[in-house]
């Protein structure tokens, strides 16, 4: 056999090595990137909250109330509840959207828009249950920690434990968990879709890029999500037994079926750049880690 037969057939015969699989990111870059954005919405947030839990009826107008009743301070009130809810609830959510994606799509190229929202409903449901008592103690510290005799979310943690039982952890687990299905599948599978969208129609992977996608994935995850945002909210703010179902006949017999929609604007507002914020600084915080590797690094 001559030479460069032997070549053709050695390399015909040599074995195909498998690509190595890329390390994944660390699981709590989602809380941090979710925990900065929050910090710089919060003010918004907390605004929301108070529009869909009180006779407020403009943002504007409630964000003024606040500055005179509490100063430029009270616009903070409950950030500590915020941190430890996103340190919580967005950890686990984007922790387990990324596993359960990997999980459920192992062809090539991106995984379907329906594989993107289903495993964003999952990782909604998981995080959901994981973050609800911290979710329900951010509320009640937005909408009004006096109330409560709240100071900061460790001592509301155990003093809603003492005076509620553990039994409170899970108040309004029910439209939370909707609210963070629909919330997941309808933000993290957007944000997905709209970037592969825009890297196939010729945008360059990079800030531009993020920006646009995640102002889509606001959009879609504020309407999508809105009454059982403010179903929920309700709920985790009302005194009493009074459940879910009963809550939402006396709405609808008060407001009609617009209270399902009631904070719309404030939460696109909030949503809209605290999901922006929360891709980019993700994006950012992915790209540190790669360069933290590449020069060497083997503690991320």
């Amino acid at each position: 056999m001559s030479a460069d037969k032997e070549a053709v057939v050695a390399a015909v015969e040599k074995p195909v090595v498998a690509a190595a699989k890329p390390k994944p990111y660390p699981f709590w870059l989602g809380g941090v990137a979710a925990s900065i954005a929050a910090s710089v919405t919060h003010p918004l947030d907390l605004t929301k909250v108070r529009l869909q839990t009180s006779s407020d009826k403009r943002m504007i107008a409630s964000m003024k109330k606040t500055i005179a009743t509490e100063g430029v301070k009270g616009l903070y009130d409950g950030l500590t509840g915020t941190l430890l809810r996103q340190m919580t609830y967005s950890m686990a959510r984007f922790a387990a959207y990324d596993k359960i994606k990997e999980a459920m799509h192992v062809g090539p190229g991106p995984p379907p828009a329906w594989k993107m929202a289903l495993a964003g409903s999952c990782a909604g449901g998981i995080a959901g249950i994981v973050g609800n008592p911290f979710e329900l103690i951010m509320v009640r510290m937005q909408a009004d920690k006096k109330k409560y005799g709240y100071r900061n979310s460790l001592q509301a943690f155990f003093k809603m434990t003492r005076d509620e039982g553990p039994k409170s952890w899970f108040r309004g687990v029910v439209p939370n968990g909707i609210r963070s299905i629909l919330m997941n599948a309808s933000q993290l599978g957007s944000y997905d879709w709209f970037k592969n969208a825009l890297l196939g129609s010729g945008v360059s992977d990079g800030p531009i890029l993020h920006f646009f996608a995640s102002l889509g994935a606001g959009t879609v995850a504020t309407t999508v999500c809105s009454p059982a945002d403010v179903i929920k909210s309700r709920v985790m703010n009302a005194k009493g037994s009074a459940g879910t179902m009963e809550i939402i006949r006396t709405s609808l017999a008060n407001e009609g079926p617009r209270f399902l929609f009631k904070g719309w604007l404030p939460a696109w507002t909030r949503l809209q750049p605290t999901t922006i914020l929360i891709f980019l600084t993700l994006e950012q915080l992915k790209a540190g880690v790669d360069k933290y590797r590449a020069a060497g690094g083997t503690h991320l």
